[in-house]
């Protein structure tokens, strides 16, 4: 953008956020080496390895993920399309005619985070978005990371952010992970951030964590720590974080907006099901052991396990 300088994005990010709207042979050798690192969010014993949304208007929003977040097709079908990043497949579209815009407060998504390699590959897509004018509805240090906050074209939230290395991450005497929410300096982001041609998402982009709205946190922890076999990592506020291998969350629930809501509808728009994978194939049957001794209805399908969680959101587990 001709004329884009420090003090017009210092005033496109501060109106953003107050209205609440809410080289390419070096970097993908270095962002390879990240994707494969032994503390990458994926490389855990558990990790996100999919989400699926239901949308009303399927061109539109799979246009603007293609645009905005740099997400490319990956196979299409007649009701939905799935996007990716090299090959990855991290999220489907689907749409439903008699699909219902979900209420604010129903369990569902809270947003999804795909994580980038690095801080320099969050300041390439600052800027790209900056430069297409899409508006933020927040951006947060929280210690462990570095994350930039948006919605989609119907209201569906994203995280992008970047890992600072795990050796900088503080870990209390419980085992939990320390986090905060601290402001972000999107302006320095934005001025060290490389200005070369921006080609999508960088290769080594994967979804790093997932953040649901549900009803209740002590029926949250229940779950994915007692049922799912994920670590309790942290805590705020009506809101818990779970993870494995020590990340500092691969699924977030919250109850900011949903406490005490009744379960999700089958026809709602926003998240249909998201998947975790297990890399250890024997923390994926624990799990199912589990689920089958509470009577929770699982089907199978090949390698892959689905259900329905305690507050109507579907969910995969695979390994």
């Amino acid at each position: 953008m001709a004329g884009f300088d420090r003090r017009t994005f210092i005033k496109l990010s501060a109106t953003a956020l107050a209205t609440g709207t809410a080289a390419a042979a070096t970097r993908a050798e270095s962002t390879t080496m990240t994707e494969h690192a032994a503390t990458h969010a994926v490389r855990m014993p558990a990790y996100i390895d999919h989400s699926h949304l239901v949308v009303r208007d399927l061109p539109m929003v799979s246009s603007w993920y293609q645009q905005i977040m740099g997400l490319t097709p990956i196979d299409k079908t007649a009701s939905g399309e799935t996007l990716g990043v090299a090959g990855r497949p991290l999220l489907t579209l689907t749409t439903q005619g008699n699909a219902a815009v979900a209420p604010r407060n129903a369990p569902g998504l809270f947003h999804t985070a795909f994580l980038v390699p690095d801080r320099a590959e969050l300041g390439r897509w600052l800027a790209h978005i900056a430069h297409n004018n899409v508006p933020l509805q927040g951006a947060s240090d929280h210690l462990v990371s570095e994350a930039i906050y948006l919605g989609d074209p119907e209201g569906n939230g994203i995280e992008v952010y970047r890992d600072r290395p795990r050796q900088e991450w503080n870990y209390i005497d419980d085992g939990m992970v320390r986090m905060a929410t601290l402001p972000l300096d999107l302006q320095a982001l934005y001025d060290e951030a490389p200005k070369d041609r921006w080609d999508g998402m960088a290769h080594g982009t994967a979804i790093g964590h997932i953040h649901l709205q549900v009803s209740d946190i002590p029926q949250a922890n229940a779950f994915f720590r007692d049922v799912l076999g994920l670590d309790l990592m942290a805590t705020y506020p009506g809101a818990s974080f779970f993870a494995s291998g020590k990340y500092h969350h691969h699924v977030g629930a919250n109850i900011w907006n949903s406490r005490g809501a009744p379960k999700r509808q089958d026809n709602m728009t926003g998240l249909a099901d998201y998947t975790v994978h297990f890399n250890d194939p024997a923390k994926l049957e624990t799990a199912i052991t589990r689920l089958e001794a509470l009577e929770i209805p699982v089907t199978r399908t090949g390698a892959t396990v689905s259900l329905v969680d305690p507050w109507g959101i579907g969910l995969k587990l695979a390994a």
